[in-house]
């Protein structure tokens, strides 16, 4: 990547005329490696919780509190990322044009998300689960099961690219008809909120009762999803798009952020007190698919946490996160790297650890903590590799007093 632009990351850090005037959105910067930090701790606690979810390293230690926080995290964390990605990509398109956009989010996004599943995924996934397999065998299995180990956690990059080139699609077939400039949308008030709430629980029941939570399918033949969480990742990049034109995130007033930031937190707390004291704490609450009373029940409170911590976490990020620091700098510039790195990094900690005699919370202690600070420290450090930092997004920013770069994020 060339000296002189900023490295991208997963969402951008700038909107409206703070973009013009060059100042970030330092809240934006900070709910990314907040979110980010979250990721890399739930990967942390894979092996020391009781999940559904495969992982290669296994622990006798079985932590009941983190059973209901893998559901809680996925309710809201990666739709959250998802609906800061959406906000930046009108202005990106009106800048640069579809031709442009499109090139500049394949360079960014298409090329790392295709090196690593190609060199780094592919290759490993078949020496540990299929080295006797023909080729043909291997792409086969891969395909049957929604392509989820060739990508791995960097499915979210491949669905920011699908979702990317959608808008593209809508824009184009949008400016022919008309030449009009986009609509600028109205803030939404909490009668709005609450109908995309019941309206997102709804759509995610009739989904799930085909395609339960962990069931992955290759989207366009091509891309690993899984249908469970789909339309909250879709409506959230939509909905992004849409904030964008109506400038919500400052606009948005704090007494709104504040009251659904705490529907968010009670609804959450009031499941994982449920989960914890029900008698078979994996049945009943939280109900990952079929067309059933409990799978409805779950879906619509997951989408009430999901609004309710969207919007809050936004708007009292906001109002907490004014002023950058070296450090929030440093990790927002490093977390593009770090979301693509860090399952490696914790599956080693994991491995370190395996036989090493500590109890399961002191082990998910260690390996979340490190994990969370190699992680970021790699991304960073990755900055002095000319070849490595293309790759990963870490060109290293404009000197001290320098002029300021434009930021180009994913």
């Amino acid at each position: 990547m060339a000296t002189g632009k900023a490295p991208p990351d997963l969402v951008e850090s700038r909107s409206g005329h703070q973009a013009e005037a060059g100042q970030r959105m330092v809240f934006v910067d900070a709910l990314r490696v907040v979110v980010i930090g979250w990721v890399i701790a739930h990967h942390a606690a894979q092996p020391y919780g009781p999940t559904s979810g495969d992982w290669p390293i296994a622990d006798p230690g079985n932590l009941e509190w983190l059973r209901p926080l893998y559901p809680l995290g996925a309710a809201f964390g990666l739709g959250l990322l998802f609906f800061l990605a959406g906000y930046f990509v009108p202005r990106a398109y009106d800048r640069k044009g579809p031709t442009q956009f499109l090139r500049e989010r394949w360079v960014r996004i298409g090329l790392p998300l295709l090196v690593f599943v190609l060199v780094v995924h592919v290759p490993v996934v078949y020496l540990i689960d299929s080295p006797g397999a023909t080729f043909g065998e291997f792409v086969r299995s891969l395909y049957d099961s929604g392509w989820r180990d060739a990508y791995l956690h960097l499915w979210f990059l491949g669905h920011l690219v699908l979702y990317s080139a959608g808008y593209v699609v809508w824009r184009s077939l949008r400016d022919r008809r008309s030449d009009r400039p986009p609509t600028s949308w109205p803030m939404p008030s909490y009668a709005a909120v609450m109908g995309f709430v019941v309206a997102l629980g709804l759509i995610t029941w009739i989904v799930r009762g085909w395609y339960p939570i962990d069931e992955w399918v290759p989207l366009l033949f091509v891309v690993a999803a899984e249908p469970a969480h789909l339309p909250q990742y879709v409506s959230l990049f939509a909905l992004g798009v849409v904030a964008y034109r109506g400038d919500w995130l400052r606009r948005w007033p704090t007494q709104f952020g504040a009251i659904w930031l705490s529907v968010g937190l009670v609804t959450s707390a009031a499941v994982y007190t449920a989960v914890m004291l029900a008698n078979d704490p994996g049945s009943d609450i939280i109900e990952g698919g079929g067309f059933t009373w409990q799978a409805l029940l779950w879906s619509m409170l997951e989408a009430l946490i999901c609004a309710g911590m969207v919007v809050g976490m936004t708007v009292i990020g906001r109002q907490v996160f004014q002023r950058s620091s070296r450090m929030l700098e440093a990790m927002a510039a490093a977390s593009y790297a770090a979301y693509m790195l860090h399952v490696t990094i914790v599956i080693g900690l994991q491995a370190g650890l395996e036989e090493v005699d500590l109890s399961a919370g002191i082990k998910f202690g260690i390996v979340a903590s490190l994990g969370i600070v190699l992680a970021f420290g790699a991304g960073h450090l990755s900055r002095r590799v000319p070849g490595l930092r293309t790759v990963l997004g870490t060109s290293p920013t404009a000197p001290k007093g320098g002029p300021q770069r434009e930021s180009h994020h994913v």
